[in-house]
């Protein structure tokens, strides 16, 4: 199959190529002219090269690459981001996912599409979320409500299309922020992250491979659509995996914070996303792709990553 991977040289996509193509996939890669395209190359993928916001130049070069399946995995989020000006940082990212989007599939010309959503954009609630729970449409935080709405628009014109979306929760592996070198991490590091009123936002993780194995898996069936929680098995609450996470580091055990003192300092997104997300169950896609994730946990996956971070140190 020709699989058209927008977002190639991302965290996501630097793990999906070489992949795909290992399965036997003819592999695209979408690149922005300029790029230099030596390492898409070397990892499998031809580059074809336009930008994704040029509805005439990607409809013209992707038609003449032909693609049979498109994967949408663009981003533009910074390596840093200040939750009092989410919204500001996100939106680079939130016209790719509408506008980018649209474009997408208007030159996809009937290709399927598989698409990248959030799994932790759901209405803060009791238990995990599964793919039939409300996202998160009452006390959203300001600066969060441009991030849900690019997101709905991504997910309306993905699944119109009759594709898939796959929600991802937070996540980790080589180049992401939970990376050995990420900014969360340096963060943990040095001790600059608290346990915000309890630390009781359950956090579903993603490893970037489980992204990519579950694409793989999803273009081995076409008649999977609609929406899908690509996450790993035991959600942990932030005052549970951070403490691990400080200690695999070798770092300062986290402080307690109080939420009126902290959104002073991260605003309200800041204090939701420490103290107010929901976790996601993921038992759909493990059904429906025959799918599972490389750590059952974060508490593992996140120890792993140091360990590896401390290896590739010394």
């Amino acid at each position: 199959m020709r699989v058209l991977v927008a977002g190639a040289t991302g965290v996501i996509g630097s793990r999906m190529v070489p992949l795909l193509a290992a399965v036997g996939h003819d592999v695209l890669g979408l690149v922005r002219p300029g790029r230099d395209t030596a390492a898409l190359t070397a990892a499998g993928a031809e580059p074809v090269v336009a930008d994704a916001l040029d509805r005439d130049g990607l409809r013209r070069a992707v038609r003449r690459a032909a693609p049979d399946a498109v994967v949408h995995m663009l981003t533009a989020i910074p390596a840093e981001i200040d939750p009092k000006r989410l919204a500001r940082d996100f939106a680079p990212t939130n016209r790719l996912r509408t506008e980018g989007t649209a474009n997408l599939i208007d030159a996809a010309a009937g290709a399927r599409i598989i698409s990248q959503g959030l799994a932790y954009a759901y209405q803060p609630s009791e238990g995990l979320a599964d793919e039939d729970a409300p996202l998160w449409r009452t006390g959203t935080p300001k600066q969060f409500v441009p991030v849900l709405e690019a997101l709905v628009h991504l997910e309306r014109l993905t699944t119109l299309a009759g594709g898939l979306v796959l929600r991802l929760g937070h996540l980790y592996g080589p180049g992401s922020i939970y990376a050995a070198d990420g900014s969360f991490v340096r963060q943990v590091r040095a001790g600059k992250v608290p346990l915000v009123g309890g630390g009781n936002s359950v956090f579903s993780f993603t490893h970037a491979d489980d992204v990519a194995t579950a694409v793989a898996a999803a273009l081995d069936k076409p008649d999977v659509t609609g929406v899908l929680n690509i996450v790993d098995d035991r959600p942990v609450p932030l005052r549970e995996w951070l403490p691990e996470l400080a200690a695999a580091l070798g770092a300062p055990a986290p402080k307690k914070a109080p939420a009126a003192l902290a959104r002073l300092a991260v605003g309200s997104w800041g204090v939701a996303f420490m103290n107010g997300l929901r976790g996601a169950d993921n038992a759909r896609a493990r059904l429906r792709l025959d799918w599972r994730p490389r750590y059952a946990s974060a508490i593992e996956g996140l120890a792993a990553e140091a360990a590896d971070g401390k290896a590739g140190a010394v």
